[in-house]
């Protein structure tokens, strides 16, 4: 009669048979069944507990650490912008490097989270519950296998679908900042031009492109929940299905059905925690090799291992020798063989037409760029074989456009020179001018900058960045064609205090000059046409044998303003 039954039917059976042995004998077998239901129960009380009181201590974990993988992320993508050359940020634009630096790193958090919650979590589940459903004596792990491969095939077809979307959801975030940051420079000249519809389309277009990328991924991925949930639910069927006949053959008792049942939904739910990770990494990759490029990127600018000190019987000397300069991936040469040397306390200007080269040349001082050929030297050494700290302490260097940060005026001008007294701050300011618009604001030295010095005007700002430099009290001062913003008066007051202050304290002056006026009184003027030295020496030297420098001068100002007799 019991031949082909179920093993656990058998022992079900032979538990009663023993049970009613037991009760026979005088035992209470009911008191017994409550204690060992109530022992039993403690102990699975205390289990949760413990497993409640682990996945606190895990989420609390797993966000300190991603949130601290994230903060060392940002720290280096930072120090490595930080320490980009001018050739890198041709590479990488502003908004990338935004994007990156926020956008991309969460993305990458995101995902290191879950995988710390999850995929180290499911695993130990999946395989417990596993090795119960092989060790059960149901016959019917081959549903596991057939519901495992269905859900690898659907999650392999989603992903080849939205993989390639995600980078291009990057890289359309990238164009969406990069628009925005131009609309919002570029603001007071799309109000003049009344362009503030076409400005609004192009944004609208880009938010249109993203949107719709991402319409696509979210839906796609919105697909494998509802796929999964189907996938799950068949699986109970089958189960069900495929258990009855068993049961009702006497093979197996419903309690094992369900026991299986139940460990086959942990196995599968455990993979589906995986998969539901795997709806992050997608994104998480594409950002975590968009950080890569970043850390990876090329340095033009390499450090000395073994940095020289200056000569100190050398003070403000700078001398190029030969120096060529391309940019790394040009053909022409931007700079060809230039050469010369500047005094302390004397003015070295830079003059040409638009694209000779001036800008580039001085950028080459600071180490900006690097020199493709011959050499720069500051003070008797090679500025490659010092540390950039060194020579950099050595110049006070003003841009073409004043740049300020948000701050005060006295902040401001403190970033040169954290120690300055008032005293220092009132000379810098009077030198540059600007002393008497200062003394016109309420605040005086505490008047508010705001980002990007906005709040003032043009020629105010490049003021103030020339007594910031002025604050520095350097040996080298570079001016980025730094007095266009300033009328003749003022350029002409301003540039005699500077002389000034320079020859007493035996500073070099190296100036990019677009005005004749700036650079009559120069020492030295070098004249570039085309990256190349045409011309050097001073303002009356060049009207007599400099045609180019003539050309310049003769479009600016007229021969008797010239003193020049043809």
């Amino acid at each position: 009669v019991l031949k082909g039954q179920g093993a656990s039917l058998l022992e079900s059976m032979q538990a009663q048979m023993l049970k009613r042995e037991y009760e026979s004998l005088g035992m209470d077998m009911e008191a017994m069944q409550q204690s060992y239901i109530l022992h039993g129960g403690l102990v699975m009380l205390g289990y949760a507990l413990i497993s409640a009181v682990c996945a606190i201590a895990v989420g609390f974990l797993t966000a300190r650490l991603a949130a601290g993988f994230s903060r060392h992320v940002r720290k280096d993508v930072f120090n490595k912008v930080t320490g980009f050359s001018e050739q890198n940020y041709q590479h990488f634009s502003t908004s990338t490097l935004i994007t990156r630096t926020t956008n991309d790193v969460q993305q990458v958090q995101m995902a290191l989270m879950m995988i710390l919650r999850i995929v180290l979590y499911a695993p130990i589940i999946g395989i417990g519950a596993l090795i119960h459903v092989l060790n059960s004596e149901a016959d019917l792990t081959w549903i596991i296998a057939l519901t495992i491969v269905v859900l690898l095939s659907l999650v392999g077809v989603l992903f080849m679908l939205v993989m390639p979307k995600f980078k291009i959801m990057q890289q359309l975030t990238d164009a969406l900042n990069r628009i925005v940051q131009e609309i919002l420079d570029g603001m007071p000249v799309i109000r003049a031009f009344n362009r503030q519809e076409t400005e609004q389309e192009k944004f609208s277009e880009r938010n249109r492109n993203i949107t719709k990328v991402s319409l696509f991924t979210t839906r796609t991925m919105s697909l494998m929940m509802p796929l999964m949930m189907f996938v799950l639910n068949g699986t109970t069927l089958l189960i069900l299905w495929f258990g009855a006949g068993q049961v009702d053959a006497g093979q197996i008792q419903i309690g094992s059905i369900m026991a299986f049942m139940q460990y086959s939904m942990q196995v599968i739910m455990a993979f589906l925690m995986l998969t539901a990770v795997s709806i992050m990494l997608p994104r998480a990759n594409v950002s975590a090799q968009r950080i890569n490029d970043v850390l990876t990127a090329p340095v033009y600018i390499t450090k000395c291992a073994h940095p020289e000190s200056f000569d100190p019987l050398q003070s403000g000397v700078v001398r190029f020798d030969n120096v060529s300069f391309k940019y790394p991936d040009a053909h022409e040469y931007v700079l060809r063989d230039v050469s010369f040397e500047t005094r302390p306390g004397q003015m070295t200007a830079l003059i040409g037409s638009t694209g000779s080269g001036k800008s580039t040349l001085v950028n080459l001082v600071p180490r900006f760029y690097d020199v493709s050929e011959g050499a720069i030297y500051v003070d008797g050494k090679d500025i490659r074989d010092v540390s950039e700290h060194d020579l950099r302490e050595k110049i006070g260097y003003v841009p073409q456009k004043g740049m300020l940060l948000s701050g005060t005026i006295e902040s401001n001008l403190k970033y040169a020179n954290e120690k300055a007294g008032k005293a220092q701050i009132d000379e810098a300011l009077s030198i540059a001018q600007a002393k008497e618009f200062m003394d016109e604001k309420p605040e005086k030295e505490q008047s508010p900058i705001a980002q990007g010095g906005t709040n003032v005007s043009g020629g105010q700002r490049q003021r103030l960045s020339i007594a910031r430099a002025i604050m520095k009290k350097p040996e080298i001062y570079i001016f980025d064609d730094s007095f266009s913003a300033l009328d003749y008066t003022t350029d002409a007051r301003l540039r005699e205090a500077l002389m000034k202050k320079a020859r007493a304290d035996q500073s070099t002056i190296l100036v990019v000059a677009q005005r004749i006026s700036t650079i009559l009184d120069a020492e030295q003027i070098i004249v570039l046409d085309e990256g190349k030295v045409v011309g050097k020496g001073t303002h009356e030297q060049l009207m007599r044998s400099c045609r180019v420098y003539q050309e310049i001068a003769l479009s600016q100002l007229s021969k008797e303003e010239l003193g020049y007799a043809a």
